[in-house]
């Protein structure tokens, strides 16, 4: 799911995901390189800003990733209601990527229940 964006809602550009536990948490799971204009464009008409003090993340901070010295994401909280098809090519650690994914395409046909739960 995209749980968060950099960027703005209405031009973004990195994708944090997140997956549902078994216990109907949203845990981070990773984030995206930054995404093209046409899909900037697609996920701008499809995403919406979280309610405030709605969101499972508000509050938190994301890691701009491995090698960034601990550079802290400025991100935007978006409804975690669209699921992101994406392409890996690293490994996971427990359940988690460690570098960044590459968007495929939103999932527009696919509800956030359909995706496999996170298991560490």
């Amino acid at each position: 799911m995209v749980g968060a964006i950099t960027g703005t809602l209405g031009r973004p550009r990195v994708l944090v995901l997140g997956r549902y536990d078994t216990e109907g948490r949203l845990r981070h799971v990773g984030t995206t390189t930054e995404v093209s204009p046409a899909a900037a464009r697609q996920l701008a008409a499809q995403l919406t800003l979280a309610a405030p003090g709605a969101h499972p993340w508000e509050g938190a901070g994301f890691s701009a990733g491995w090698g960034r010295g601990g550079e802290v994401l400025d991100t935007t909280l978006v409804a975690p209601e669209r699921v992101a098809e994406v392409s890996v090519d690293t490994a996971q650690d427990r359940g988690v990527w460690r570098h960044p994914v590459r968007l495929v395409r939103l999932r527009l046909d696919m509800p956030p229940g359909d995706v496999e739960t996170f298991r560490a």
